[in-house]
């Protein structure tokens, strides 16, 4: 029997700290693989702890299908530094069941457009090696691979290389304004902030 279109529909907005453990759901399984170099499946208190301060400036997308988190996206910081405010880096995970169809690819479209908006200039995707699917999510969007950074990580025996990705967001002028940090832009800019995930839910609309 097919499904229902309630069983197919997904949809995107945005995530809480209240979905925190559904998004570990989906994080867990990579660690058994070398796509993340966690080592062990982060605690719910420390998965909460991470999420909570990406979640403070950065925008955080969770992909739902009937009510369900079966995928998420959010930026974070790229380095800690003050100079570095205007880089963001990137991260998407998917459940199993939810890859393919263009599921990515909308959560990174939403995640770059909004990163746009907070006046970011640079968003970094790292990328451990080989990965094709994430290496060609990448490409798609206009990333350039900027170096690989050789035995980055020891994890699953084996030393991995991980290459970094970069896409310029907006021009770099001479006296850039401060990012805007996500609460705010969507407190101040909500109706923007609604589009754009409705933009990311039609998409997969269209892909399913």
């Amino acid at each position: 029997m097919d499904p229902s279109p309630r069983e197919t529909c997904m949809s995107v907005r945005l995530a809480t700290l209240d979905d925190a453990e559904s998004m570990r759901a989906v994080y867990a399984p990579y660690v058994e693989a070398p796509v993340t170099f966690d080592t062990a499946a982060p605690s719910p208190a420390e998965f909460s702890a991470r999420m909570a301060d990406a979640m403070r400036a950065y925008p955080c997308l969770a992909l739902e299908q009937s009510g369900r988190i079966v995928g998420f996206a959010y930026a974070h910081a790229q380095a800690s530094r003050a100079a570095y405010r205007w880089n963001a880096e990137l991260s998407v995970y998917l459940e199993q069941s939810a890859t393919g169809c263009g599921r990515g690819r909308a959560l990174y479209d939403a995640l770059l457009e909004l990163l746009r908006a907070q006046g970011m200039k640079s968003a970094y995707g790292l990328v451990t090696l080989p990965n094709a699917a994430s290496e060609r999510l990448h490409e798609a969007f206009g990333f350039k691979r900027c170096w690989v950074q050789p035995h980055a990580g020891w994890k699953a025996g084996a030393w991995h290389d991980v290459a970094w990705y970069v896409k310029e967001l907006a021009p770099f002028d001479d006296d850039p304004a401060d990012p805007v940090p996500f609460d705010e832009l969507a407190r101040t800019r909500l109706d923007f902030v609604r589009q754009v995930l409705a933009n990311a839910g039609a998409a997969l609309a269209h892909r399913a």
